[in-house]
């Protein structure tokens, strides 16, 4: 594998390709990098390579031509080189990226600076543009370094064990597990046990599902695509199952459209609709709260025909649903019974369509899934009072019109688009 760099500043790679594996790799001739200075291929006797932005603007661009003739030179030399661009606009580099990279016998990375490189350069002469992240840094060149690393690893006998590389984090596409060295207690700290039982079975089993749970807890978005078995989805069920998530739908206290504290209708809708929600998406309860026994008696009603009338025997995966389904007379006593259930208080989050309070992200409420039961509490009629926000722990990110300030859902649509904003990231369970 050959590497090009372009930059203006050459130095820069003086130390980092000497060192560890990637110095070894070169010494040996597994790969071969070539820096190249870009005002080498200046056209002026100033090696001038930037100049200002056309319509004006801070910082400098980067010349079209010593770019140009910089790729064209390591064309004559590899026609086949492939042409990466490393700038802040690029796609996401990942595990994948450098799979796909490595499969190129020759790359020219272009360390851009300043304000970047002229567009033109970038749109007739780039094969690819790469980001290593959501993040500003002084320029490519510490995002070379971290592309030819990633893609030096794949390449055999870099590394030098094989299995070194297929454990390591996104190859298997997993997190990797926790790893322990000697003494086997430091400060008071323990290595697990499996460590040192001498059981390689154990061993791997422990490691395997280590990597499971941390990639569960941080990335769950990598299982979707990861190579699962029955074993580990049997054992990623039992830790999703440890998330307490509730819905709370409120009927009291609510506002009607003049702002006036009332108690709303149940429909019948809101409890098939959203109890088939929380069967979906392993909710431990759907809890209705209204104060007005009648409201209650309907519901009830309407409960008991698909639990235990001919509802039952007719769908019996609606029962499944509607078991979940638990009427309050108010607000405290469902609070009551989430803490009867897992032994301690939920955490309440509110939801508003119009937010007059600081909210959090849906990213944040994730973490929060791990660490206490959760009552995500919708409103009806015209939502919340303040009341109840009062007593709430945090306020849940709204969900906005595409176009315009637009937000009328019906509160089962909400609640659908809610609950899988927050826990849909976990369902990669296929038929």
């Amino acid at each position: 594998m050959k590497f090009y760099i372009l930059t203006i500043f050459p130095e820069y790679f003086s130390s980092p390709l000497k060192v560890g594996l990637l110095g070894k790799a070169i010494e040996r001739g597994l790969i071969e990098v070539e820096v190249l200075n870009l005002r080498d291929f200046a056209q002026d006797k100033h090696r001038t390579v930037d100049d200002e932005p056309f319509g004006g603007g801070e910082g400098m661009v980067f010349k079209p031509e010593p770019l140009y003739q910089a790729i064209q030179k390591v064309k004559e030399k590899d026609p086949d080189t492939h042409v990466v661009y490393l700038s802040p606009q690029g796609k996401l580099f990942n595990q994948k990226v450098a799979e796909s990279l490595a499969k190129h016998k020759s790359i020219l990375f272009i360390c851009g600076r300043y304000e970047g490189i002229d567009e033109r350069i970038r749109a007739h002469f780039v094969d690819e543009e790469v980001s290593i992240g959501d993040y500003v840094v002084f320029g490519g060149e510490v995002a070379s370094l971290v592309v030819i690393e990633a893609i030096s690893r794949l390449i055999p006998g870099v590394v030098g064990r094989k299995d070194s590389v297929d454990k390591e984090s996104f190859t298997s596409g997993l997190l990797k597990y926790p790893c322990y060295t000697r003494p086997r207690e430091f400060l008071g700290y323990k290595v697990p046990e499996v460590l040192i039982s001498g059981d390689h079975a154990e061993i791997e089993r422990f490691r395997r599902q280590s990597s499971l749970k941390i990639t569960l807890e941080r990335r769950p978005e990598l299982l979707h695509s990861a190579n699962l078995s029955q074993e580990d989805y049997a054992f990623l069920k039992s830790l999703l199952e440890k998330q307490r998530v509730y819905l709370f739908l409120l009927h009291y206290p609510v506002k009607n459209k003049e702002g006036e504290t009332i108690a709303s209708a149940i429909t019948s809708l809101d409890l098939h609709d959203l109890s088939r929600l929380g069967r979906t998406y392993g909710l431990k309860g759907v809890f209705v709260i209204q104060p007005l026994s009648d409201q209650r008696e309907i519901a009830e009603r309407i409960c008991r025909h698909w639990t235990e009338g001919f509802g039952a025997k007719y769908n019996p995966t609606r029962k499944e649903a509607i078991k979940l389904v638990k009427l309050f007379e108010t607000l405290d006593s469902a609070i009551a019974e989430v803490e009867r259930e897992c032994g301690e208080k939920p955490l309440l989050i509110a939801t508003d369509a119009s937010p007059k309070r600081s909210y959090i992200t849906v990213e944040r409420l994730r973490e929060l899934l791990w660490e206490k039961p959760i009552a995500l509490i919708l409103g009806t009629a015209w939502g919340l009072c303040d009341e109840v926000f009062d007593q709430c722990d945090y306020f849940l990110e709204p969900i906005w019109g595409r176009l315009d300030a637009y937000n009328h859902l019906s509160v089962r649509s909400a609640g659908s688009i809610l609950i899988d904003r927050i826990l849909g990231i976990y369902s990669f369970w296929k038929k």
